[in-house]
């Protein structure tokens, strides 16, 4: 395996120019899906890596159920560093395998309890609740899924506004932008070094339905208000995987940006900018770690495949 096995672990650090260029660069579509797909990239293979690292780690434990020959010379050779870094790597992917796996409960935590609220209401697309406190969020579900937004919460926008507010969920909704936000939220739970793509997948998907809302409504600046008025209402969101019209920010970012033209649709960047250097840089680093960590999975397998007795 070589030196390649640790490669993964740190090649994320190659995505933060792109995760810092692409929020105000690149159209919010476009940033979500390029930094949502290399943050589930690059956190599999350095989780892969990982894993690669405990199973040599684990054959030199005393009483391990491995076969003898997993903790001979020949095998460890294999890995540099095999004393440190492989029992090192057993506590790091229990570490992650723990906080990945409390992520993902507290998300269906978070769910489950919006849905028992939601509880022998009708399935409509767009649901109101006599609360008085102001709050709007998406909710997805098995099918559509649906807009959540309290009473409290339309009294104090106009007609129009709330034209904008519907906008914007429905638009979280169509685009699945809980997937995105799951995805980079397990993402860095599993690497620490993915923890900006999260901060910036977060703000792009509500930009990305911010645009959307704009094209429905036919007024930038009258979504603009109502994000506004929102956000000076609404408590702060309980959860970051619940897309809200008041969620990741910072709104005032959200709001400038709606006061400008909106922003070009393209797939991929041109190269000679500076986010299309990111870009290319952010796309090697995945590569590379992809390639690492199948060629340190590859070497691995056919090393033990050899060491282990027929």
């Amino acid at each position: 395996m070589g030196l390649f096995v640790f490669l993964p672990l740190v090649l994320p650090l190659t995505a933060w120019p792109v995760a810092r260029l692409a929020e105000s660069r690149l159209h919010p579509r476009t940033a979500t899906r390029l930094l949502s797909a290399g943050a589930g990239v690059l956190a599999v293979c350095s989780t892969l890596c990982l894993g690669l690292l405990m199973i040599v780690g684990t054959a030199q434990l005393p009483g391990n159920p491995l076969p003898d020959a997993w903790s001979d010379p020949e095998v460890r050779a294999a890995l540099p560093y095999d004393e440190v870094a492989g029992r090192a790597a057993i506590p790091a992917l229990l570490a992650v395998l723990v906080s990945c796996g409390v992520a993902a409960w507290r998300q269906l935590r978070a769910r489950r309890r919006a849905e028992a609220a939601l509880a022998g209401l009708p399935e409509t697309s767009v649901t109101v609740l006599p609360d008085g406190t102001p709050y709007a969020y998406a909710l997805p579900g098995r099918r559509r899924g649906r807009a959540v937004v309290s009473t409290g919460m339309l009294t104090a926008l106009t007609s129009r506004e709330r034209r904008a507010l519907f906008a914007h969920e429905r638009a979280h909704l169509a685009g699945r932008h809980h997937r995105h936000l799951t995805t980079v939220h397990l993402a860095a739970r599993a690497n620490p070094f993915l923890r900006p793509l999260r901060t910036a997948v977060a703000y792009t998907a509500e930009r990305w339905a911010d645009e959307e809302a704009a094209a429905a409504v036919g007024s930038r600046r009258c979504v603009a208000r109502a994000i506004g008025t929102a956000a000076l209402l609404a408590p702060p969101t309980t959860t970051p995987l619940l897309p809200a019209v008041t969620g990741a920010g910072p709104v005032p970012r959200r709001v400038a940006a709606l006061l400008r033209p909106a922003p070009q649709s393209r797939t991929w960047p041109p190269l000679f900018t500076a986010v299309g250097l990111a870009a290319w840089t952010a796309a090697f680093g995945t590569t590379a770690s992809a390639l690492s960590s199948a060629n340190s999975a590859v070497a691995l397998f056919l090393t033990l495949r050899a060491a282990t007795p027929m």
